[in-house]
């Protein structure tokens, strides 16, 4: 299993991307690690409130990917310099000012990867 540090896991948050929708929050992402897979996100925590893998949409290239798409057996590529979206619905989570973020999220190779960032609104 690959262990990827945190502080290098950080620099795919895309800061100053947090925006605040009328029922949840999206951000992006962008891959400046190298090639890789996404297998799947198991949450995504936005100050208090924990958006459910089913919740959680990730675009890239126009294309929608929900927890239904994607899997262990069917991993998303995420190349390098990839960018793409993620987008939570349900409960407003975003607040004005410095929110935190848990993602939560699967890769082939590592196994459970787990980003924790700030950003403002």
């Amino acid at each position: 299993m690959v262990v990827v540090p945190e502080f290098l896991i950080k620099r795919i948050y895309q800061k100053g991307s947090l925006k605040k929708l009328d029922d949840g929050a999206s951000f992006n992402l962008k891959n400046v690690l190298g090639p890789g897979f996404i297998s799947g996100f198991n949450y995504v925590k936005i100050n208090d409130v924990t958006y459910e893998a089913k919740d959680v949409k990730f675009i890239m290239n126009g294309k929608e990917y929900t927890k239904d798409d994607v899997s262990e057996d069917h991993p998303v590529a995420f190349r390098l310099g990839q960018a793409g979206t993620i987008v939570v619905k349900g409960e407003q989570s975003v607040t004005d000012g410095v929110n935190k973020i848990v993602i939560e999220a699967l890769n082939p190779e590592a196994g459970v990867v787990k980003l924790s960032v700030e950003d403002n609104v």
